[in-house]
């Protein structure tokens, strides 16, 4: 089954703080609950470690923002030049896929942010890239700004994380998953745990709809009977 349709079958809890798995994070997820305006953080680390997770989270927000690189450029340049900024915390995603319009804006933004933290009008900065500051591949000057606060690196979880992860959402469902179940799904799917919980909540749905125990015969019967997603290349 690809990524695609297990999150057609049925799409995730929208991210939170709450809902995702620490497990080498925890002083990041710390850093980001207790993230006020007048500071920024900077998360790094490879795909599937939550970076767009712990930023869309934090733009849940009251007087949050959440940009992504297509839509930068404008938006940040908006931000930079507001006399009264119309946000308490802006969070701006891959900013390594940011165009050189973005990256001067975001430059501009940085500086707006320094200018005014120590005044009513601050606010906080949550940003994630790929690589660590020093080694994206940005203009110097912007390099440098995303250290300017705080950062981490974002670690992947491990197989015994990821288990024990599953294991504890598979409870909160009132359900009870045999070593055997997640042991394959571990073994045949991505490591992102937001589609780990989407299959999950899928494999939950079918068990009810089968009126059947989830058992390894029952997961790859719904992986095998799913129909074809209409989004799926």
């Amino acid at each position: 089954m690809s990524q695609q349709l297990i999150l057609d079958l049925l799409p995730p809890s929208p991210p939170s703080l709450d809902n995702f798995v620490p497990g080498g994070n925890a002083q990041a997820l710390d850093a980001l609950s207790r993230c006020s305006p007048g500071h920024a953080i900077y998360l790094w680390g490879a795909p599937g470690a939550g970076r767009t997770h712990l930023l869309r989270a934090c733009a849940e927000r009251a007087d949050a923002i959440y940009i992504e690189p297509s839509d930068a450029a404008d938006m940040l340049r908006d931000a930079a030049m507001a006399d009264t900024p119309p946000f308490r915390l802006l969070a701006v995603d891959d900013v390594e896929r940011l165009d050189d319009s973005a990256q001067a804006a975001l430059f501009s933004l940085y500086n707006r942010w320094r200018e005014v933290a120590a005044t009513p009008l601050a606010f906080a900065l949550v940003l994630s890239g790929n690589r660590a500051p020093l080694s994206m591949p940005l203009r110097e000057d912007l390099r440098t700004r995303l250290g300017w606060d705080l950062v981490f690196r974002l670690e992947l979880l491990s197989d015994a994380e990821r288990a024990q992860a599953l294991e504890t959402r598979a409870l909160e469902r009132g359900l009870r998953l045999a070593p055997e179940v997640i042991n394959w799904i571990l073994t045949h799917h991505s490591r992102d745990m937001r589609l780990l919980s989407a299959l999950l909540d899928a494999l939950d749905r079918y068990s009810m709809e089968k009126q059947r125990a989830i058992t390894l015969p029952l997961l790859k019967d719904l992986l095998r009977t799913a129909p074809p997603s209409p989004n799926a290349g």
